[in-house]
């Protein structure tokens, strides 16, 4: 095995469950459902977890926590490889955030539904700017309104 502090240690399955506080057969099922698999096997078949499995665990074991369901997990890691195909791990490779049964997931400053891909964030600071445009030319055509030439009073008379 690596040493110590090396990117590449790995982990054994009693170390995982007491690192992340949940139970053996809990993470046995989450590799059985593809969850979350552990990256490596021992020649005698035993799992072996790198450090960005753990943050994977962790984000996952936060999000149940949170009130997500294991389902609604796993189809928003699909989802997410779909909207991103060049992220591999998305509980280990994004900011994931729960809100109700909704997964939202941070990359490059957006925010995103996990599942639809529907953006979250708009900015504030730009929409007020797009207020305030819209203002500058509402004003802008009232001032051409009032400055055009009132109609000779003949005109107004037929008109009224």
């Amino acid at each position: 095995m690596a040493a110590k502090d090396a990117p590449d240690e790995l982990f054994r399955t009693g170390d995982v469950v007491e690192m992340l506080d949940i139970s053996r057969r809990q993470l046995q099922y989450w590799a059985q459902t593809d969850l979350i698999r552990p990256s490596a096997q021992t020649p005698g078949g035993h799992a072996r977890y790198t450090f960005e499995d753990l943050v994977a665990l962790k984000a996952a074991k936060r999000l149940i926590d949170s009130g997500v369901s294991v389902q609604r997990i796993r189809s928003s890691i699909a989802a997410l490889r779909g909207i991103l195909p060049t992220v591999r791990r998305p509980l280990a490779e994004l900011v994931l955030v729960a809100t109700g049964d909704v997964v939202l997931a941070f990359r490059d400053g957006a925010a995103f539904d996990a599942v639809s891909g529907q953006e979250w964030v708009f900015e504030v600071a730009q929409f007020q700017r797009e207020i305030e445009a819209w203002k500058h030319s509402v004003a802008n055509r009232h001032d051409v309104r009032r400055a055009r030439p009132a109609p000779p009073a003949e005109e107004r008379k037929r008109t009224a």
